[in-house]
């Protein structure tokens, strides 16, 4: 958001400076981790979310990512290679695989239209989702025959 929308002459990286110093000025203020959080304090109730959300998009839901048939096709192939790219215990092979999975490759691969299909297509750098879909399928390709390459020296 911070550069993309709401632009460094707002200010607003100045007050993103100074919030820090500003909260602590207050002495019940501090910060800390997650885990410092759990460790200092009880649970206080159990929040039941019984569906996926997200920032993106009029649905707030998955479907920026998976709303599609080129998606599911992506995210089904990519997944399913998770037990042979590990087998292989290539650091690099199991590294590139992992960023395969960057949920941007999915979002440049939706189709929707109107105002979301305007922001997905600012953020895109394909000409089209078709586009991106070839071109992640290319990358899950040479991930594949990289697998196999490993196979055949094992």
């Amino acid at each position: 958001t911070f550069g993309e929308h709401q632009w460094e002459d707002t200010g607003i990286f100045n007050f993103l400076r100074a919030l820090p110093g500003e909260i602590l000025k207050h002495p019940d203020n501090d910060f800390v981790t997650p885990s410092e959080a759990i460790a200092r304090y009880d649970a206080r109730d159990v929040i039941d979310i019984p569906n996926f959300v997200s920032w993106a998009d009029v649905e707030r839901d998955l479907s920026a990512w998976l709303s599609n048939s080129i998606q599911h096709d992506a995210a089904h192939t990519l997944y399913s290679l998770r037990e042979r790219v590990l087998d292989t215990k290539d650091a690099l092979l199991i590294e590139n695989w992992r960023r395969l999975q960057t949920s941007d490759h999915f979002y440049y691969m939706c189709t929707k239209w109107f105002a979301d299909g305007d922001v997905h297509k600012y953020f895109n750098p394909y000409e089209s989702p078709y586009d991106a879909f070839i071109s992640f399928m290319n990358a899950l390709h040479d991930v594949q025959l990289r697998i196999g390459l490993k196979n055949k020296k094992i």
